[in-house]
């Protein structure tokens, strides 16, 4: 086995995070010890993903952060998880008391029981594998003697920590290398106070392309009658930033013009009232469907089914979706947010408008119903540009080179 590398999440194994199950057993095949810490993991969520039942004893490696609150149970915890530090990782706990008291003196209690799995595992290097999980614990860098990095994916750099001009300034002051997903990320990390100096590196999303199995035949099919119903598709979270209320304008637009659509939706999230109610104001009940979170298999089957993929997001970091859709053979109409433009060749494997434009989406959505040639060109044009800059492979050999890099 390679250097013990943990991988810090909030959740674990997570529908919406299937990256970090891919990193893992990856990185695992590879020959690393990859371990993941995490504050919770639901067993509904592990049916997801019967891939990881494939590895013998992969639960193991997934620690779970002991009860935080209530705090009683915290408190009445406490001796048992220091109990457990003292029977199977002895030395390590002495030097995290050693290095960290002067600096915390009695805060250092709640940080010992909030950071006992890691200290038991002693990994060579910490990830977090989003920005904001970083704040607030680089201080584990000196109290257990470790390398730390850390992945931003957008969220983290986008929104968290507007507010506080400071933010990330003791992240980019003890980091010892950083992840981007692109381009954009990397100069946004800048703005935010990241040093050029920084090690880093820009490491894409990528898709294992025999998850994602194409259908040929439905390119040279006549869409857009009420007999066979243009299908249109996006999958995402449903937050204000993934702008469903601008794709759903477009979608509006195409029925006012007589274009028959069906439009599904597959995500979940606090914004679905709000959709919802845009739905029937825009009087698309009969066209919409919001189809809640679904597994991957269902996820691909709409992938199989669809003819258009619609992403109208106003911010995004890199989206994992759009790429899937690519993988799959669709062409995609996307805005310009942020990294989307890293994620879509405009004009070869789908079309790129301005974010917040539904008149510009509608457009290019009535081009790629009416022309059966350019969905077809665009979806092949998919295929390969996810073959050649996004397969799993190039992406694992990517992180081995980080990591070793790092040690």
């Amino acid at each position: 086995m390679k250097k013990r590398l943990v991988l810090v999440v909030t959740s674990f194994p997570k529908l919406s995070e299937t990256f970090v199950v891919n990193k893992l057993l990856g990185l695992l095949d590879l020959g690393w010890d990859v371990h993941v810490v995490c504050g919770q993991s639901d067993p509904k969520e592990w049916s997801n993903f019967p891939v990881l039942s494939t590895y013998p004893g992969i639960k193991k490696r997934v620690h779970v952060t002991w009860l935080q609150k209530p705090r009683i149970f915290a408190a009445l915890l406490l001796p048992v998880n220091f109990l457990r530090l003292l029977i199977f990782a002895p030395k390590r706990a002495f030097m995290y008391l050693r290095n960290g008291f002067r600096k915390f003196r009695l805060k250092l209690i709640k940080f010992l029981y909030l950071d006992a799995e890691l200290i038991i595992l002693g990994p060579a290097i910490i990830h977090f594998e989003f920005g904001a999980l970083a704040v607030g614990k680089t201080y584990l860098k000196a109290l257990l003697g470790t390398n730390l990095s850390v992945s931003f994916r957008g969220y983290d750099l986008n929104f968290a920590g507007l507010d506080k001009s400071d933010y990330y300034r003791e992240v980019w002051q003890a980091i010892d290398a950083c992840h981007f997903l692109g381009e954009d990320l990397w100069q946004r990390a800048k703005k935010r106070g990241c040093p050029e100096t920084i090690p880093h590196m820009l490491i894409p999303p990528a898709i294992n392309l025999d998850e994602f199995p194409v259908s040929h035949n439905k390119y040279e099919e006549i869409i857009g009658t009420k007999e066979r119903p243009a299908r249109l598709l996006s999958v995402g979270r449903l937050e204000w930033k993934k702008g469903y209320e601008h794709a759903l304008a477009a979608v509006k637009f195409l029925s006012d013009v007589g274009i028959f659509c069906e439009y599904k939706i597959v995500g979940e999230g606090d914004y679905k009232q709000a959709i919802s109610f845009t739905i029937l104001d825009m009087q698309l009940e009969d066209v919409v469907d919001l189809c809640g979170p679904l597994a991957h298999n269902k996820v691909v089957n709409l992938l199989q089914w669809a003819d258009v993929f619609l992403h109208s997001a106003v911010s995004e970091g890199f989206c994992n979706a759009v790429l899937e859709a690519q993988a799959m053979g669709l062409p995609v109409v996307t805005s310009d947010a942020d990294g989307l433009n890293e994620n879509v060749a405009d004009g070869v494997t789908g079309f790129v408008v301005p974010r917040r434009d539904p008149m510009a989406l509608a457009e290019k959505m009535v081009l790629l119903v009416e022309n059966s040639d350019t969905r077809k060109s665009f979806g092949l044009a998919g295929i390969e540009r996810v073959r050649n800059l996004f397969s799993i492979e190039k992406q694992l050999d990517a992180w081995e080179e980080f990591y070793k890099d790092l040690l």
